[in-house]
C-alpha cells in the first residue's frame, strides 16, 4: 500500500523552509511538488520529511532539506535557465531544480547512485534532466554556459572549470573549506574576469573529490553547522501543536473545520467531571453542526434519558409520566451548566430549521445501565447489605483501565454474591423492559420495533456479565453503543453525519491500548475506524492537573478533587513539559514527532470515581497516544462542571425544559 505523505511533505515546506526565510515562491513550490520519499532507500520513506540528511549509500548523504532550498534561492534560478548540479547523489535536488529550470545537468561519480537517480527521474516523468558519471571538478563544458551551478560537495577552494562555465550575472553556491570547518559561498560572474564572493554561513558536506579538489575521501553528513542542538520531546510538541484560543472565541471551533468533512467526529474527555472537555467539545459541535451539517449528537449516555433532552432540543412536547432525566448516579455528568448552555443553543438553532435538517440529542448506552445498577443496589441492600458493600466497589471499578484484579476478586468469592445474581439479573431484565414499553414507538425515538425485540433478548446475557465484570460485558456495551449509532446515521440517510461525545476510553482506538492488548477489549473508536476507515475522526482530551467533580465510590456523593500533578514519564507530563497551556495537536502534521510518541507511554483515565490515593493503579494505563487519536486537545490546568439540579434551573424556562421536571 502506498503511503500518503503529501501532509507531511508540506509541513515540511512551512516548518523548515518557509519558517526559516526562504521565500523564493519558485523555491517552495519546486519543493512541494517533488516527493523526498522517492529519493530515499526503501524502508526510509516515513523519515524522508524530516529536516536532516538521509545516508544513500557510497558514503554520501541525501542533503538536508533547508540546504537544498538555501543553496537554490541563492542561486536565483529563473524559468528558462540552464543549471548544472555538481554531485547528484540520490537525484532529489536536480529533480527539485528541474522543476524551477528550463534544463538541469547533473554528475556524479559514483555509477551506482547516478544510475539510481535516472531511474527514479524516468519513474517520476522528469525529462529535462541530463546525467553524467564523471569527475563533477570539470564541469560539462559542452552544455554550458550556466546561468547557475550548484555544488553538494565541499572543497578546499572553487574549481576554475567551474568558474569558467558560468554565464555572466550568472550564480554559483558552492560549500569552501576543511572537513571540519566549511563555508557556504554564493560566487556571482560579474564579468569575463571578475567574480564576487558572498559568505552564506557554516555549512558541513561530504567532500568534493576530483581533478581540481580533494583526492581522499574522508566521509562527512552533508549538513548545516548552524543548526540547534537536537530538540527534546517537549520542545518538538511545543514546535508542533496549535495554540488554541479561549474557548469561547469563534476561532477555536473553526481550528476543527478539518474534520467538517468526516461522517463521523469522535470527542472525548479524560474525565467526567471536568468542565473544559464539555465546554471545548459544545465549541466544536456547534461548528460542525452550523458550518458543516452534523445533525445527530450521540452522547454516552441512556437513551431513555437523553430522548427527554432531544424533545426539547427539537420542540417537541414532553412524554407525559416521564421521570426527570439523568437524576440516577453520576447526576452530574450530564446534569451540568455546561450541557444546560449547550442544549440551549442546539434548541435555539433548531427554532427556524425544518424537522428533517435539525440537530437531534441522542443517547447511545441504551441499557441505562446506571439506572440498573442502581437497581442492583437497591436490591442487594435490601437482602444482603455486605453484598451490597462488595457490589459498590466493584462498581466503582468499572473501568478498562483498572489495574488492580483485587477488586474484581472480591466480587465474586462469596456464596452470598452467586446467591443473589439470578434475582438481580430477573430485576434488571425487568427493568428493561419496562423502560422500553414505555417509551414511545412512533419510529423517531426508538429506531424500530425489532431493535427493541433484540435488546430485550440479549438483556439477560448484559446484565450477567455486567454483574461480574468480565471483559465481554465491556464489549457488549460498547458494541451496542457503536450499533445504536450506526442506526442513528443510517435512519437519516447516506449524508447523516454524527459528533460523537464519550470517554476517552471509548472513543480511542482500543486496540493501541491497554485494553485491547492486553484485555482484548474493543471500543466505539476501534469500531468507528473498521466501519468508516478516514471518515472518522477521534479526538481526545487531557489535562495534567487543577479540579475535577468525582466521587469516591460509586453511588457516592459528587466531590470537588484536586487532580494529582501528572506522572513523570506520561503523555500528560510531557505535554505540561511542553509549556504550552491549550493547545490542538494533530498527529497528521508532524510525522517525526508522531513517530517519537508512537512508543506506548502511561495516560490518565479519570472516570465518575477518582482515587487519587491510588492514582497510578486505578487512573492510568499504557497507550499509544497518535495510534489512539488522530488528535489531541489540551488544557494545562482545569476546572469541575458545575453541577446543576432543579433548584439551580433559572424561572422562566420553557416547561419542556428537560432538567426543570
Amino acid at each position: 500500500m502506498k503511503i500518503d505523505l503529501s501532509r507531511a511533505r508540506d509541513r515540511m515546506v512551512d516548518l523548515h523552509i518557509v519558517r526559516r526565510g526562504i521565500d523564493d515562491p519558485r523555491v517552495v513550490e519546486a519543493m512541494r511538488a517533488v516527493p523526498r520519499e522517492a529519493f530515499v532507500d526503501p524502508g526510509f520513506e516515513e523519515f524522508a520529511y524530516e529536516d536532516t540528511a538521509l545516508s544513500i549509500g557510497e558514503g554520501q548523504t541525501i542533503s538536508q532539506p533547508y540546504i537544498v532550498a538555501l543553496m537554490m534561492a541563492q542561486a536565483e534560478i529563473e524559468p528558462g535557465d540552464t543549471v548544472l548540479e555538481i554531485g547528484t547523489g540520490s537525484g532529489y535536488a536536480a529533480a527539485v531544480l528541474s522543476r524551477i529550470a528550463a534544463h538541469v545537468y547533473t554528475i556524479e561519480r559514483h555509477a551506482t547512485l547516478a544510475n539510481e537517480a535516472r531511474k527514479r527521474f524516468a519513474k517520476l516523468g522528469y525529462d529535462n534532466l541530463d546525467i553524467r558519471i564523471g569527475d563533477g571538478t570539470k564541469g560539462w563544458p559542452e552544455a554550458g554556459p550556466f546561468d547557475a551551478i550548484l555544488v553538494a560537495a565541499g572543497g578546499p577552494g572553487v574549481p576554475q572549470a567551474l568558474k569558467e562555465q558560468l554565464d555572466l550575472g550568472g550564480h554559483m553556491v558552492i560549500p569552501i573549506g576543511s572537513a571540519g570547518e566549511q563555508r557556504l559561498l554564493k560566487v556571482t560572474r560579474v564579468n569575463a574576469t571578475t567574480f564576487e564572493e558572498h559568505d552564506l554561513g557554516g555549512v558541513r558536506f561530504v567532500p568534493l573529490i576530483g581533478e581540481h579538489a580533494r583526492k581522499e575521501e574522508p566521509s562527512q553528513p552533508a549538513r548545516s553547522t548552524r543548526r540547534p542542538p537536537a530538540r527534546t520531546l517537549p520542545e518538538m510538541v511545543a514546535d508542533a501543536v496549535e495554540p488554541l484560543p479561549d474557548i469561547d472565541d469563534p476561532a477555536f471551533g473553526r481550528l476543527f473545520d478539518r474534520f467538517g468533512d468526516r461522517r463521523v467526529v469522535l470527542l472525548g474527555e479524560a474525565s467526567h467531571g471536568t468542565s473544559e472537555f464539555y465546554r471545548a467539545r459544545a465549541a466544536i459541535t456547534r461548528r460542525l453542526i452550523e458550518e458543516h451539517g452534523f445533525t445527530i449528537v450521540a452522547a454516552e449516555a441512556d437513551w431513555p434519558d437523553a430522548a427527554a433532552v432531544d424533545r426539547y432540543v427539537r420542540h417537541r412536547a414532553p412524554r407525559r409520566g416521564m421521570k426527570a432525566p439523568f437524576l440516577r448516579f453520576p447526576t452530574w455528568m450530564w446534569r451540568n451548566r455546561e450541557v444546560m448552555a449547550f442544549i440551549d443553543w442546539m434548541r435555539e438553532h433548531n427554532q427556524d430549521v425544518a424537522g428533517e435538517n435539525q440537530a437531534g440529542f441522542y443517547g447511545l448506552d441504551i441499557y441505562n445501565m446506571r439506572e440498573s445498577i442502581a437497581a442492583v443496589l437497591d436490591y442487594l441492600d435490601k437482602v444482603d447489605p455486605a453484598a451490597a458493600t462488595i457490589a459498590r466497589e466493584r462498581y466503582g471499578c468499572l473501568t478498562p483501565w483498572q489495574n488492580d484484579p483485587s477488586t474484581y476478586g472480591r466480587a465474586v468469592l462469596t456464596a452470598s454474591y452467586h446467591k443473589c445474581e439470578e434475582a438481580v439479573v430477573r430485576q434488571c431484565r425487568e427493568l428493561l423492559q419496562r423502560r422500553l414499553h414505555a417509551t414511545d414507538s412512533d419510529g423517531e425515538q426508538l429506531f424500530d420495533a425489532a431493535q427493541n425485540a433484540r435488546l430485550v433478548a440479549s438483556a439477560e446475557r448484559y446484565y450477567r456479565m455486567m454483574y461480574y465484570g468480565s471483559a465481554e460485558s465491556w464489549n457488549l456495551r460498547d458494541s451496542h453503543m457503536f450499533e445504536t449509532l450506526e442506526h442513528l446515521l443510517e435512519s437519516q440517510g447516506p449524508a447523516s453525519r454524527a459528533v460523537v461525545w464519550a470517554h476517552n476510553s471509548h472513543i480511542g482506538d482500543a486496540r493501541h491500548t491497554e485494553m485491547g492488548a492486553a484485555r482484548d477489549e474493543l471500543n466505539i473508536g476501534q469500531l468507528c475506524r473498521e466501519r468508516f476507515a478516514e471518515q472518522a475522526a477521534l479526538i481526545g482530551f487531557g489535562t495534567h492537573g487543577g479540579k475535577v467533580a468525582a466521587a469516591s465510590d460509586w453511588d457516592g456523593e459528587m466531590e470537588t478533587k484536586e487532580i494529582q500533578p501528572s506522572l513523570p514519564g506520561s503523555y500528560e507530563r510531557l505535554f505540561h513539559d511542553s509549556r504550552v497551556d491549550r493547545f490542538l495537536l494533530d498527529f497528521s502534521r508532524d510525522d517525526a514527532l508522531r513517530r517519537r510518541l508512537n512508543e506506548p507511554k502511561l495516560e490518565r483515565f479519570i472516570g465518575v470515581i477518582y482515587r487519587p490515593e491510588t492514582e497510578r493503579m486505578s487512573h492510568y494505563a499504557h497507550a499509544s497516544l497518535p495510534q489512539q487519536f488522530d488528535a489531541f486537545v489540551w488544557f494545562d490546568r482545569t476546572t469541575p462542571v458545575a453541577p446543576l439540579m432543579p433548584e439551580h434551573v433559572s424561572p422562566g424556562v420553557p416547561e419542556t425544559f428537560p432538567f426543570g421536571l
